[in-house]
């Protein structure tokens, strides 16, 4: 239940997030296109906030049973990336809550930028609670959001309350520890390594955070002219999203690598770069050799239109802009809360 990502702001103001998700198996995800004007049920039971999506979105699902990542209209990014220490809490009697499944398109249905997220989160209106995953393990995960301005926030429950990170200067995020304490690890490798010295090899979480970080710092924010030329179009934004995934490439772990008692080493086995400016989402898969883009603009998110499904499941492998690959389906059924899961404490 490893992952990392990444965000990316170019000399001219295009940005983009670049994320890996690490899984111990096959998460047997799709994409789903979702129009605004959806009725949605935070799957919380009797205290569950309900919503009517105001924006509609991109995502890619897990087990189909709730959103992991996606972008909404508005170019707003959403990635969930595991944290062991992620203690919910148990929220007081009659408090209004959302089940983890939704906790992701919460933010997509609702929001046109991070600050809107962030201010609405700090309301303490509704608390976030887990579910059990199809592994049999709670679904502990930390969540980061980005914007077309280059806003970023982190949002994480640690000892069951809320804490956000909110600012442009948070650009990567991997998985264990806590975000303060991934900070932490990276100042004193601020100071003893680098590109051109050393940095640290494992596929631990804090290794992969430091790497990532010196490799965003390290790719070009401005057209290379040794690349251009061979880049589609020769479009800037291109360039700068296969610089992204490269990153993300450089930071994955092998397909069937994992570490007993450690979730946060785990194989790759999926990888998105989202470009908020262009709205534009690429896939490109660690498990069959496809990598593929979708653009909103070629959605159709208005009202009323079908909710439509890009299978990926079973190793279905596209390429080239794949938005006229989608079909009519049935949205899944978001996984909703059974009994409630408290961390464990040490």
């Amino acid at each position: 239940m490893a992952c990392t990502r990444v965000l990316f702001v170019a000399k001219d103001g295009t940005v983009i997030t670049g994320r890996s998700m690490d899984w111990g198996e096959d998460l047997k995800s799709n994409m789903w296109v979702l129009p605004r004007g959806m009725q949605r049920d935070g799957m919380g039971g009797t205290n569950s906030i309900s919503w009517e999506s105001k924006y509609g979105s991109l995502i890619v699902s897990g087990y189909d049973i709730g959103t992991s990542e996606g972008m909404n209209e508005k170019g707003l990014v959403v990635n969930m990336l595991a944290l062991v220490e992620s203690d919910y809490g148990k929220p007081p009697e009659g408090t209004k809550v959302i089940s983890m499944s939704t906790w992701a398109q919460y933010i997509l249905d609702n929001h046109a930028t991070v600050a809107e997220a962030v201010a609405d989160f700090r309301k303490g209106s509704f608390q976030v609670q887990t579910v059990v995953l199809p592994t049999g393990k709670p679904a502990n995960m930390h969540l980061a959001i980005a914007d077309p301005t280059g806003d970023s926030a982190i949002f994480e429950y640690v000892q069951g309350k809320l804490v956000i990170h909110h600012g442009k200067q948070f650009k990567v995020m991997t998985n264990s520890p806590t975000y303060d304490k991934q900070l932490a690890i990276m100042e004193y490798w601020q100071l003893a390594g680098g590109l051109t010295k050393s940095l640290p090899g494992t596929s631990s979480a804090a290794d992969r955070f430091v790497r990532a970080t010196y490799l965003l710092a390290a790719i070009p924010t401005e057209a290379k002219p040794q690349y251009i030329s061979g880049v589609a179009g020769q479009k800037f934004h291109f360039q700068a999203m296969m610089s992204v995934l490269s990153v993300m490439r450089s930071v994955g772990t092998p397909l069937g690598i994992d570490v007993d008692n450690q979730p946060w080493v785990s194989s790759t086995v999926w990888r998105t770069v989202s470009d908020s400016t262009n709205r534009i989402v690429m896939f490109d898969s660690a498990m069959t050799p496809a990598t593929f883009w979708v653009r909103l603009d070629d959605l159709d998110l208005k009202p009323g239109a079908p909710v439509k499904k890009l299978e990926l499941v079973g190793g279905k492998t596209y390429n080239g802009n794949a938005a006229d690959k989608f079909v009519e389906a049935t949205l899944f059924t978001f996984a909703p809360l059974g009994s409630h899961y408290e961390a464990t404490k040490e």
